[in-house]
């Protein structure tokens, strides 16, 4: 696979050291502190096909889709390609990434705390958050790196949201 800025490689797991618990006199533990750094994105033009064959490789359930400008369009799962594609008979090499980008993606900047992290992964019922520094997608935080970073108490919480239909 060729790395280029839209097809950066996204590994899985927390890679690093533990970041500090947010608490008095400590240091304010960011996106930036706990996310995973680099994504693979899928581009918008590219096809499902593509797209789920990358997954596979990368053994990921999700992945970002960014547009020639390298800004992040929209997030492709694979109960999307499953759902949206196959369920519906289409073909998964004339489906594009971007056809399947709705809305805009639920994001979290870098410099946010873990508090808004938490607040935004709850409010959203997800599981993983494009982590942005300005318009470029720098990485990823998912439930994981949160529960790494932070107490059990608001990670239990969170679970708690994101499981609530």
């Amino acid at each position: 696979m060729m790395a280029t800025d839209t097809h950066r490689r996204f590994i899985n797991g927390y890679e690093g050291e533990s970041a500090v618990e947010p608490g008095e006199g400590g240091p304010m533990t960011t996106a930036r502190d706990i996310m995973t750094p680099g994504t693979t994105c899928i581009g918008e033009g590219e096809d499902v096909l593509t797209a789920a064959r990358r997954m596979a490789e990368l053994d990921i359930g999700s992945m970002p889709i960014c547009g020639s400008d390298n800004r992040l369009k929209g997030m492709l799962t694979d109960r999307d390609i499953v759902v949206k594609v196959l369920a519906e008979g289409r073909d998964p090499s004339r489906v594009t990434a971007g056809e399947l980008a709705q809305g805009k993606p639920v994001t979290i900047g870098a410099d946010d705390d873990a508090e808004e992290i938490l607040h935004t992964m709850g409010s959203h019922q997800v599981r993983r958050l494009p982590v942005i520094d300005g318009h470029e997608l720098v990485g990823m935080v998912a439930v994981a790196d949160v529960a790494r970073a932070l107490s059990d108490r608001p990670v239990g919480d969170l679970i708690d949201a994101i499981s609530q239909n």
